[in-house]
């Protein structure tokens, strides 16, 4: 009965190490260093009234479109940015003229390591250019100087986490695959315009979902031979029907000289500084905060202190696969020679239930603080819209 006992232990013991104990992954064990995201959005708000002893009717129109594509390498990080936004409004007092602010601008960073794979230095280049309808000038901009650090793009370890979780959770597969599967895994859905390209936009899904399943095959953690049919609509849905807004991992520090061509101040043809730097930090797998900060100025003899500084902080967190609650705080500082100083600082809350997985239903509430100029004070307003993810 001992010697039963005994054999019975060691084959406990045995079973054990065959099947490692699997510790929780985060998106802090992505090991990919070649990425790529693009997003791109189209949002819009709208708000008219007309109330009693209104001399007509009030109205206002927000639009705004925001794009930006990141493709990393070991050896370079390429950076590509577009905004644009327009301000139509007429207040409903008597007289009261239709008044509009368009805006738009697009730059583009390029972070070329000294040492390839490396999160250390670089050199950059980097070229910028603004338009209003304020303005008769362009805002434009070249740079080149040096930085360090590095910031990752995490989002398919996040994908890849939240499918497993679907996969467990229909029965699909036995277990938690080990923190390499999910690299694998992640490393595959990261590949998913390589593989439209390769298929086919209409029928890349089928190769893409395929080599999926034959890394979980590989890992030996299917419940049966093949995917079943709720595995692969699982996979499906995280893919393709959800969207995860992007997770990034990192820091980075820079420094460098411009050319200002000219600006909507009307500076044209100076030198220029500018000191840059941002951070990234996925606080947990639904959980994302990030802070980028840039300080310019021009080297102009009528305005020698003169300087602007940005910092955009903001945390998103997933509420659940169709709710996103995004906050924000942007601070505003323009030390202006000879004149008043003027910060501005905007807080703005906003909750997005996704209607499909290209529209968004938003409701935003922001507060806006300005001083410095003639027409100081704080700002409230709660919106409500769409939002049309393009990318």
């Amino acid at each position: 009965m001992k010697k039963q006992s005994l054999k019975m232990a060691i084959g406990l013991i045995l079973s054990g190490a065959v099947i490692p104990a699997m510790a929780d992954v985060s998106l802090y064990d992505y090991t990919e260093a070649t990425s790529a995201y693009e997003d791109a959005y189209l949002s819009a708000n709208a708000n008219l009234s007309k109330n009693r002893g209104d001399a007509q009717t009030g109205y206002d129109l927000k639009l705004k479109g925001d794009y930006e594509k990141v493709i990393s390498t070991p050896k370079q990080d390429k950076t590509f940015k577009f905004n644009a936004d327009g301000y139509v409004n007429r207040a409903s007092t008597v007289g009261a003229k239709s008044t509009d602010v368009y805006t738009a601008g697009a730059n583009t960073t390029i972070d070329t390591y000294f040492s390839e794979g490396s999160k250390g230095a670089f050199w950059f280049g980097k070229a910028s250019v603004g338009a209003s309808s304020e303005s008769n000038d362009l805002d434009t901009a070249l740079g080149l100087g040096v930085g360090y650090g590095r910031v990752v793009n995490v989002t398919p370890m996040a994908k890849s986490i939240r499918l497993v979780d679907a996969l467990i959770k229909s029965g699909s597969i036995r277990r938690k695959p080990s923190k390499a599967v999910y690299n694998q895994i992640a490393q595959i859905i990261a590949k998913d315009s390589e593989y439209a390209s390769k298929y086919g936009r209409k029928d890349y899904q089928k190769s893409w979902i395929g080599d999926i399943e034959s890394a979980l095959k590989s890992a030996g953690i299917l419940s049966s031979s093949n995917l079943s049919a709720a595995g692969v609509l699982g996979i499906r849905q995280v893919l393709v029907d959800e969207r995860i807004s992007t997770r990034k991992l990192g820091w980075k520090v820079r420094a460098g000289l411009n050319y200002v061509g000219s600006n909507f101040s009307g500076i044209k043809n100076k030198p220029g500084l500018e000191l840059g730097a941002e951070y990234h930090r996925p606080i947990s797998n639904r959980t994302q905060f990030s802070n980028e900060a840039v300080l310019s100025t021009v080297f102009d003899n009528t305005a020698s202190d003169a300087y602007k500084l940005k910092n955009q902080m903001t945390l998103t967190h997933e509420v659940d696969a169709r709710i996103d609650w995004e906050n924000s705080w942007t601070l505003g500082y323009d030390k202006v020679s000879g004149g008043n100083d003027i910060t501005t600082n905007t807080l703005s809350s906003t909750f997005l239930y996704e209607l499909s997985n290209s529209l968004d239903y938003s409701v935003s509430a922001k507060l806006t603080d300005t001083n410095g100029t003639a027409n100081d004070g704080l700002d409230k307003s709660i919106n409500m819209g769409i939002r049309y993810r393009l990318k």
